[in-house]
């Protein structure tokens, strides 16, 4: 089968039949949104400090938050946070007194209840934040 060329249209088709049945049945996929959660950690809510605790509170109200970047889309391109479709999270700052800018640290929810995850260095790395204590 040496120089045997396969049709351009049959990879194609065995291209998206690939994607679908991972997208269908779960394939490798699954596999890469179960190895995320073991880079999280969890961090106590009476452990965060004490701007986290505002920014959860405006989260809850619904706002107002103080910068018009607070509840875009997370797009966790860095991949730390389990693997989810494009909308799942979103992201919202948590002030650094005296920063000039934002600063680094973040809370992101996701959709399920209490799915909060917390940064202090730029999405690096997160902590689920543990309401329990």
């Amino acid at each position: 089968m040496v120089g045997m060329r396969i049709p351009p249209r049959i990879t194609t088709l065995g291209g998206v039949a690939a994607l679908l049945s991972v997208l269908f049945v779960g394939g490798p996929v699954a596999a890469t949104a179960t190895a995320a959660p073991a880079s999280v950690g969890s961090i106590c809510y009476d452990a965060l400090p004490s701007q986290a605790h505002d920014t959860l509170d405006l989260i809850d109200a619904g706002g107002p938050f103080p910068y018009d970047q607070d509840g875009v889309v997370f797009e966790n391109r860095e991949g730390v946070l389990p693997g989810q479709s494009t909308g799942y999270y979103h992201e919202y700052t948590v002030i650094t007194p005296g920063a000039p800018t934002r600063g680094a640290r973040r809370i992101v929810t996701g959709e399920e209840t209490q799915e909060d995850y917390y940064t202090s260095d730029h999405y690096e790395t997160f902590d689920l934040v543990d309401f329990t204590c």
